[in-house]
C-alpha cells in the first residue's frame, strides 16, 4: 500500500448498510499515507454520521452540491481538481445507475462527471438487485467507461439473503485500489528543496530581493511527494501555499537559508536548489529608516557576498545528489555547464529568463537538464508538468 502515500483520495459513501465499513476504509487510506476527503450522499448519513468520517479523515465531510462556503460555491469542481483518484464504497444500485447514465444531480455524481482521473466502485446491495438485468447493464456500461469494479462478494446479507452483493472487506478494497498507482519512484527517499527568493534587509522597511515566485520549487515539492518521497521545503517569502505533506521551513535571508539547508541536507538523499538566493547583501543594517531629508545626499549601499549554498553542499564529504538551477539571460548552456562543474553538481536545470513567457513569476517553464553526459530539453508546459519530468529523471539517475 506504499503506492498510496501522498495521494489525494476522495471517498464517496452512499446509502447502504455497508457504509459502516467506510470508517475502516478511511483509517486504512490514512495509514497508507493518503490525504482523504469524504463525500456523502444524504441517504448515507442515515447509516453513519458525517462527524465520524470527519474525525477519521481530518477533513470536512461534504454533501451539498452548491456549497456557499466553497470557492464560488462550486465544491464539485474544487474536489474534482483536488483528487488523484475517487473510490466509492459502498456503491449502491442507485449510484451505479446514476453513474452509468451520466447523471449529476448530487455532489458525488457531479464530481464523478467533472473528474478526469480513475474512479473505483465497491458495489453493495441485495443479491436480487445485483442479479437484476438493469444492474448488469449498468455494470457493463461502467466497465466500458473505464470504471474499476471491486466485487461484490458473496455471503449472508443484512436482510438474511445469501448470495452476491456484499461489499468486499475494507482490506480487500484497499489492496485492489492501491494497484491504480505504481509504487513511488522516490519511495523511502528524502528530498530537500529550496524555493523562492531571499530578502536582504537595508533598514526596517527596505530590502533587496528578486522576482522569484517560488512556483517552480513548490511544483518540484509536489512532484516529489507524488513520487513517494519525504520532502523538506525551505522557502523564502512567497504568496503560495505549500503542498500538504511537506515539512515547510520558512526563511527570509540568504544566511537563514544557508543555515537551514546545511542543517537538513545531512539527512537528505537529494538536494534541489531552485531558490533564487541573493548573491550579495548590504554590509550593514540601519536600525532606523533611512530618510531622504537631504536632497543632496548621495546614497550608496556597500555590499558583501553571501555564502554560496550550493558550493557548501558540493564540498560535503558525503554529499547527496545535488541539483542546481541556472537562470540565465544569455549563453544559457555554456553558463549552465560552467556552474555544473564549478559547484560539483550532479545535475543542473537551465532556464532562459530572458523569455518573459517562462521562468520567474510565470505558470509555465521550459528547461534543459544538463550533466556530464546529456543535454535533455523539456519543452514548454505548466511548471507542475515540467517538475514531474525533472523528478522522473532524477529518480532514474538514483536507481541507475
Amino acid at each position: 500500500m506504499n503506492s498510496l502515500a501522498n495521494k489525494n483520495i476522495l471517498l464517496g459513501v452512499t446509502g447502504g448498510i455497508a457504509a459502516y465499513k467506510s470508517a475502516e476504509i478511511v483509517r486504512s487510506l490514512k495509514k497508507a499515507g493518503s490525504s482523504v476527503r469524504v463525500v456523502m450522499t444524504k441517504s448515507a448519513e442515515e447509516f453513519i454520521t458525517p462527524l465520524t468520517l470527519q474525525a477519521l479523515s481530518g477533513n470536512k465531510v461534504s454533501s451539498e452540491l452548491l456549497d456557499p462556503e466553497s470557492e464560488l460555491g462550486m465544491g464539485h469542481i474544487e474536489l474534482a481538481k483536488w483528487a488523484d483518484a475517487i473510490l466509492i464504497a459502498p456503491a449502491t444500485a442507485n449510484t451505479l445507475a446514476k453513474l452509468a447514465s451520466g447523471r449529476g444531480d448530487d455532489l458525488l455524481s457531479s464530481i464523478s462527471l467533472a473528474f478526469e482521473g480513475p474512479i473505483s466502485l465497491a458495489p453493495a446491495m441485495n443479491q436480487a438487485m445485483w442479479k437484476d438485468s438493469r444492474t448488469e447493464e449498468n455494470i457493463k456500461k461502467l466497465i466500458n467507461s473505464k470504471f474499476q469494479i471491486y466485487g461484490p462478494g458473496s455471503g449472508e446479507q443484512a436482510c438474511g439473503d445469501v448470495g452476491l452483493g456484499r461489499m468486499l472487506e475494507p482490506d480487500e478494497i484497499i489492496s485492489s485500489f492501491s494497484l491504480l498507482f505504481e509504487e513511488g519512484l522516490l519511495m523511502n527517499k528524502s528530498i530537500l528543496i529550496s524555493a523562492g527568493p531571499t530578502q536582504e534587509p537595508i533598514d526596517p522597511v527596505r530590502y533587496i530581493t528578486n522576482k522569484s515566485s517560488g512556483k517552480m520549487g513548490y511544483s518540484l515539492a509536489q512532484a516529489s511527494l507524488e513520487a513517494g518521497a519525504k520532502v523538506t521545503l525551505i522557502s523564502g517569502p512567497v504568496n503560495i501555499e505549500a503542498p500538504e505533506g511537506v515539512h515547510l521551513v520558512k526563511i527570509k535571508t540568504a544566511e537563514e537559508m544557508h543555515e537551514a539547508v546545511m542543517h537538513h541536507i545531512r539527512n537528505s538523499d537529494v538536494f534541489i536548489s531552485s531558490a533564487a538566493v541573493a548573491d550579495y547583501k548590504p554590509e550593514s543594517f540601519s536600525k532606523e529608516k533611512i530618510k531622504k531629508s537631504n536632497k543632496d545626499l548621495d546614497i550608496s549601499i556597500p555590499m558583501t557576498e553571501n555564502k554560496d549554498i550550493l558550493k557548501s553542499a558540493g564540498e560535503m564529504e558525503n554529499k547527496p545528489y545535488l541539483v542546481g538551477f541556472a537562470a540565465e539571460t544569455n549563453d544559457l548552456i555554456k553558463n549552465a555547464k560552467l556552474k555544473l562543474s564549478k559547484k560539483k553538481l550532479d545535475l543542473i536545470v537551465a532556464n532562459d529568463i530572458s523569455n518573459t513567457e517562462i521562468g520567474f513569476d510565470s505558470d509555465e517553464n521550459e528547461v534543459t537538464l544538463i550533466n556530464n553526459e546529456i543535454e535533455l530539453f523539456i519543452e514548454k508546459g505548466p511548471k507542475k508538468r515540467v517538475a514531474s519530468k525533472i523528478i522522473q529523471y532524477i529518480s532514474e539517475q538514483l536507481t541507475s
